[in-house]
This record gives structure tokens, C-alpha cells and sequence, in this order.
């Protein structure tokens, strides 16, 4: 089977995102079963579950030949095509088990390894950030772009921590703190993919985090970078969706600053 093009995945990730969105809203502030995995805090529910299978069922419809990698069922070959997608169906899992209203489907189609479109989604704001390789980033139909700021004093940032922040890996607890001292306002919004969403809309001008995983931050990337943005990894070297590295991303203008604070 041919492999579809950017544009026809964008459509299905699309689909997927808003039908998924419409289940978590409606879930959102009921009663629902609450679960732990490994790490403190690493909450699962059953929406979470019940998104995955809402995305993936749209997915494998139209493309019943893709591969998926998804959180909670993680790496599923479904035959021999070349493209994989990277699903986080409820990204904000703790913010959504406690009724903070900021969590997000992320959704991206990689060939070949690389990530060729990309689409976010926020239930409850009804915001829908999308990007093609090559093709520019956009909210709601309307193109986007990164920030102009390109000093800390005038910029907002925006930072994660992952689930064993207690264990402090790679001092990102002591950078966040140097960071905060230098007066930089920094948000903990709780959803790496709204994060850069909005580093590619130009409402934060950075974001850092330390052990993403590739369904957290890749159709995030795709959207800073459609934006013209940056992504690397602390050390600055090109950053690769498939591990559990570092992440910065920011407008451009900041990301040597960035780089000189986290190395």
C-alpha cells in the first residue's frame, strides 16, 4: 500500500484529536476509576484508556496498515508500512484526575522516523494546533509563529518535571531554581505538549524538560519547528523524538541563552 501523504494524516490525526477531546470533556469532572504505574504521581484513568482506544480505532480505519506507539499499549506493528504514530490520548493525566481543566490529545505520524505532521488538541479551550512538515503551523485554521522576544528579561518561560523529580536527574531541580532566580516568570502547566503549542504560538518564549517520551513531545516539535522555533537537546545536538532525553525548545533568538543555562 502506498504511504499516505502529510496532508491525508493530518485529516485522520485531526478526526482522531477532536473525537477523543469530546470523550475527555465529557468525562472530565465525573467519577472515574483513578490507577498508579510506575513513579510517583504517574496516574492512569479510564480515560485515558478509553482515548487511546477511540484514536487508535480511527487510525487503524483508515490506515490499517500503520504501526502505532501509544502510552498506555505502547508499540503495536500492524504490517509493513513505513509510518508509525505517536499517540499520547490524555496528556495532563494528574491535571485531569483533579479537575484542573489543562490536558491535551497529542498526535503525531512519523515516516521513516520523521515526524511529517502533528496535531494538538485542548478539550476544554477548544483549541486545535496542527503542522505539516514544510507546510507552517497553525491554531484553528490560522497560521502561527514563535516569538520575537529575545532577552530573559523580557521573556515567559515554561518548565516540566518528570515523575522522579525527588531523584533530581541531571539537577533539573537546581536549574529550574537558578532560572527562577535570574526573575524569569516560569509556568508548570503539567502538559508537555501544550507547553510547545505554546512556545509555537508565541504565548511562552521557551520550555525545558528532562525525560520526555517520544508521545509527550513529538508533535510538539513539529509544531515549534513549523513555527520557526528550535528544538535540541541541553547539549545542543538535534533533537530525537525516539528516546527519553532532555528537551528545549524555544523561539530562536533564546535558545544559545538556554543552552549556555542547562549545559
Amino acid at each position: 500500500m502506498p504511504t499516505a501523504s502529510p496532508s491525508e494524516l493530518t485529516f485522520v490525526a485531526i478526526q482522531s484529536a477532536m473525537q477523543a477531546g469530546a470523550l475527555l470533556r465529557s468525562g472530565f469532572g465525573t467519577d472515574f476509576k483513578i490507577d498508579s504505574k510506575e513513579g510517583k504521581q504517574n496516574l492512569v484513568t479510564e480515560y485515558d484508556k478509553s482515548s487511546e482506544a477511540c484514536i487508535i480505532s480511527t487510525i487503524l480505519r483508515h490506515f490499517p496498515d500503520h504501526a502505532i506507539l501509544a502510552e498506555e499499549s505502547g508499540e503495536t506493528q500492524n504490517g509493513k508500512s513505513s509510518v508509525i504514530w505517536i499517540i499520547d490520548p490524555l496528556d495532563g493525566t494528574v491535571n485531569f484526575a483533579h479537575g484542573l481543566p489543562v490536558f491535551s490529545v497529542s498526535i503525531a505520524a512519523a515516516i521513516d522516523g520523521t515526524v511529517v505532521s502533528g496535531v494538538v488538541y485542548q478539550p476544554m479551550t477548544q483549541e486545535l494546533f496542527t503542522a505539516e512538515k514544510g507546510k507552517g503551523a497553525y491554531l484553528n485554521g490560522k497560521q502561527i509563529f514563535v516569538s520575537k522576544v529575545d532577552s530573559f528579561e523580557s521573556s515567559l518561560m515554561s518548565t516540566g518535571f518528570p515523575y522522579n523529580v525527588d531523584k533530581d536527574p541531571l539537577h533539573c531541580v537546581e536549574k529550574f531554581a537558578q532560572m527562577q532566580l535570574k526573575g524569569v516568570p516560569i509556568r508548570r502547566l503539567g502538559s508537555a505538549a501544550i507547553d510547545m503549542s505554546y512556545v509555537a504560538a508565541g504565548r511562552c518564549d521557551a520550555f525545558w524538560e528532562v525525560g520526555l517520551h517520544p508521545w509527550d513531545m513529538a508533535a510538539g516539535k513539529l509544531l515549534v519547528e513549523e513555527a520557526g522555533g528550535k528544538v535540541s537537546h541541553w547539549d545542543g545536538s538535534p533533537h530525537k523524538i525516539f528516546g527519553y532525553e532532555t528537551m528545549l525548545a524555544t523561539n530562536g533568538l533564546l535558545h544559545k541563552s538556554m543552552l549556555e543555562h542547562l549545559k
